[in-house]
C-alpha cells in the first residue's frame, strides 16, 4: 500500500501555481528555521570562542579563537552543581508524580459508564480559565507548610488538565472497550485492567505528556522564586537567573591575581552563554529519544477511529 502511494506521488505532476506555492512554502520554512537555528548557533560558537572575540563581535556563525575556558569556570562554579542536582531530582520526582496523577484521572475520565463524567469535566475545564492568582496559591502553600520545602516545587500543579485530556482521549479513542469486556468476563478488576491494560497501551500518550512535563519541571524558575528560600534547595534556572539578570557569577574564583582583571570582566560576559548551553543541554540530549512518540500520541489521541 504505501509502495503505491509513493509511486503514484511521483507521477503526480504539479501545475506551476503548486510550485509557486511550494517555493514560496520552502523560502517561508527556511527562514523560520533560520530565525529559529541561528541563535542557538551563536550561543553555542560563542561559548566555545574567546573572551576578546565575543566582545568586539567577531562571532557571527563559527567560533572564533576557540577557548573551552568559560565551560571550566561554570565547572568550577559549585552552584552549578547544587542546581543540577535538585533541577534533576524536582524533574525526575515531579514528571513520576505528574504521570500518576493524570493517567490515574485520566482513565476513569475516559469510561462512560462513570458516573458524573460531564460534571468533572466541567469543574477540570474551568480551572483552565480561572485560576486563584499568585497571592491565594501562596497562602495555599504558606498554610499547607511547604514553603522552602521540595513539596512546593512537585505537588502543587501535579496534574496539567491539558495533558488529562490528551491522555483521557487517546484511552478512549485508541483502547478498544472489547478488551475491557474481555478482561471482566475473566474476572478482572478496574485497578488491574489498568495496570496490565491501559498503561502498557498507553506508552505513547505517557512519553507525550512525560515530556510536556519534564519540560516545564527543568525550566521552571517563577514556584523556585516564590516558594523556596535555601540556597541548596534551588533549581538550575535560579542560579542562571543570579548569572544572566543580576550578574551575579564570580569569575575572581578562577582568576585570583591582579593582572587577569581584563580577563576576569571579558569571562563574566562570556559565562552567560555557557550556562544556557549547560542549562540547555539534557532537554537536547534527551528530545530525541522520545521524538518518534509525539506525532502518534498527540494524533492518535486527537482523532477517533
Amino acid at each position: 500500500m504505501e509502495k503505491s502511494i509513493v509511486k503514484f506521488k511521483k507521477h503526480v505532476k504539479h501545475s506551476p501555481g503548486d510550485k509557486v506555492y511550494y517555493a514560496i512554502s520552502y523560502i517561508i520554512v527556511i527562514l523560520l528555521l533560520l530565525v529559529v537555528v541561528y541563535p542557538l548557533i551563536f550561543i553555542v560558537s560563542a561559548s566555545l570562542s574567546s573572551a576578546s572575540a565575543v566582545s568586539t563581535g567577531r562571532v557571527f556563525l563559527w567560533p572564533v579563537e576557540f577557548s573551552t575556558l568559560s565551560y571550566e569556570a561554570v565547572f568550577a562554579y559549585k552552584d552549578v552543581f547544587i542546581g543540577y542536582k535538585n533541577s534533576i531530582i524536582y524533574t525526575l520526582a515531579g514528571t513520576l508524580i505528574n504521570i500518576i496523577v493524570t493517567m490515574s484521572c485520566a482513565y476513569p475520565l475516559s469510561r462512560k459508564t462513570f458516573q458524573g463524567r460531564k460534571f468533572f469535566m466541567k469543574i477540570f475545564s474551568f480551572t483552565m480559565i480561572f485560576s486563584g492568582g499568585m497571592i491565594p496559591s501562596y497562602l495555599n502553600i504558606s498554610r499547607l507548610g511547604m514553603i522552602d520545602s521540595i513539596w512546593a516545587m512537585l505537588l502543587p500543579g501535579a496534574m496539567s488538565v491539558y495533558n488529562m485530556i490528551i491522555a483521557r482521549t487517546f484511552i478512549q479513542n485508541s483502547i478498544p472497550t472489547e478488551l475491557l469486556e474481555a478482561a471482566q468476563i475473566d474476572g478482572c478488576s478496574d485497578t488491574a485492567y489498568f495496570f496490565k491494560v491501559v498503561l502498557p497501551l498507553s506508552t505513547a500518550v505517557i512519553s507525550v505528556i512525560g515530556l510536556y512535563y519534564a519540560v516545564g519541571h527543568w525550566n521552571s524558575y517563577f514556584s523556585a522564586f516564590l516558594y523556596l528560600h535555601s540556597k541548596d534547595k534551588f533549581p538550575l534556572q535560579i542560579f542562571l537567573r543570579e548569572v544572566l539578570v543580576q550578574n551575579q557569577f564570580d569569575a575572581s574564583m578562577i582568576f585570583e591575581d591582579a593582572e587577569n582583571v581584563v580577563q576576569r570582566q571579558g569571562l563574566q560576559e562570556l559565562i552567560k552563554y555557557s550556562m544556557i548551553v549547560v542549562s540547555t543541554l539534557p532537554l537536547l540530549i534527551l528530545y530525541p529519544f522520545v521524538q518518534k512518540f509525539l506525532k502518534k500520541g498527540v494524533m492518535i489521541g486527537s482523532i477517533k477511529g
